[in-house]
């Protein structure tokens, strides 16, 4: 069998590669400094803090490749093209730089889940290799999450621990649901098994709720804006009420664009069933209060404000936060002062958030 030590020997040059994200502009803090200036390293109480942000994007050109031309081009149905985002590696680390981020995790969002297994087993391949040899070449600044075939539960546990043994990445990257299908569905129990037993990190990115395309028409992008949150909302409350997070209790899950909407109702959850049990199922017996599980999961820190900042890490807990800043889409251009700016978190909170939690859940030294 290929080793990790061997694929990266063999591996002479990575494959060209496109870095992309999922919005459009936001707002700058008034804190944070000009773009492009050198803000490495970061310094909190005038200890080196190492900042590690799980939420970025790249994508590999060679896996879009497989598919035709204009079915490709569909990918960014919101933008002008996959090309638009092509970036040189210097450039993406020159922009680490002047956001104070020392490690970014790449992540894929899957648009593969409806293709059929001799195709998509050619993408993830692709994408799997691209994204690892990627990482060979700046192992102190980059990692990163797998690709899955998740349609394929048998294929994606087989993907998932080649990326992890082969490969050396930190996980696996999925969506809010799989093609229309709930994680909680016991054919993706094997999914988690793996991702359990090899200790590493599931990181929950939705591609809106296509369910809902009718409602989100008109001004907005309230595909996004609305319908990215809400389908991670819902597929974390599945994993919760279904009795999948009991099932696996090491399972190791975090949730883009904070968690959606869980953490700013979450105590809701503990009165459904009490309210409603006719709407409950009764085999299913939860072993703690669903806002409880909140603290098993993690969230990452894009929600724009000191405010939504210090509700989400008082629902959740500092030790569950972690940096996300959709790079190199800049719907948080400035996640580093996004965290020190927020004055209701202490020292040992902003430390734990800017980049201690990210590497125990990712088993990264620091």
């Amino acid at each position: 069998m290929t080793t990790r030590r061997d694929f990266l020997k063999d591996t002479a040059a990575t494959a060209g590669v496109i870095f992309t994200g999922c919005s459009l502009l936001d707002a700058a803090p008034a804190r944070a400094q000009a773009p492009g200036k050198k803000r490495l390293p970061v310094m909190l109480k005038g200890k080196r803090i190492k900042t590690i942000d799980v939420h970025a994007h790249c994508l590999i050109p060679e896996a879009l490749a497989l598919l035709p031309a204009d079915e490709a081009k569909g990918i960014f149905p919101a933008t002008k093209g996959a090309k638009q985002f092509e970036i040189v590696l210097d450039e993406r680390l020159t922009g680490m730089d002047a956001q104070g981020v020392d490690m970014e995790v790449l992540s894929i969002n899957p648009w593969w889940y409806r293709k059929e297994r001799e195709l998509v087993t050619k993408i993830i391949q692709v994408q799997n290799e691209g994204l690892a040899a990627l990482c060979a070449k700046q192992p102190d600044r980059l990692a990163a999450f797998a690709s899955l075939a998740l349609q394929y539960p048998d294929l994606a546990v087989q993907q998932h621990d080649d990326a992890v043994r082969k490969y050396g990445l930190k996980g696996a990257a999925i969506g809010g649901s799989v093609a229309g299908e709930d994680f909680a569905d016991e054919k993706f129990h094997p999914v988690w098994a793996k991702a359990e037993e090899l200790g590493v990190t599931l990181f929950i990115h939705p591609q809106s709720t296509p369910e809902l395309n009718k409602r989100f028409k008109g001004n907005g992008w309230l595909s996004n804006v609305i319908g990215n949150p809400l389908d991670t909302t819902i597929a974390l409350q599945h994993l919760i009420f279904e009795g999948t997070l009991d099932k696996y209790p090491r399972l190791k899950v975090c949730a883009a664009h904070g968690g959606g909407y869980l953490g700013s109702y979450a105590p809701r959850s503990d009165h459904g069933c009490f309210i409603s049990p006719q709407n409950c199922n009764p085999n299913i017996v939860l072993k703690k209060k669903p806002t409880e599980y909140l603290t098993q999961l993690y969230f990452d820190a894009l929600v724009f404000t000191p405010e939504a900042l210090r509700h989400l890490v008082a629902q959740v807990g500092a030790s569950q936060v972690v940096i996300g800043s959709d790079h190199p889409i800049p719907w948080e251009e400035h996640p580093v002062d996004h965290i020190m700016s927020t004055k209701t978190l202490s020292d040992k909170d902003k430390a734990a958030i800017l980049g201690g939690n990210a590497a125990r859940m990712l088993g990264i030294k620091i």
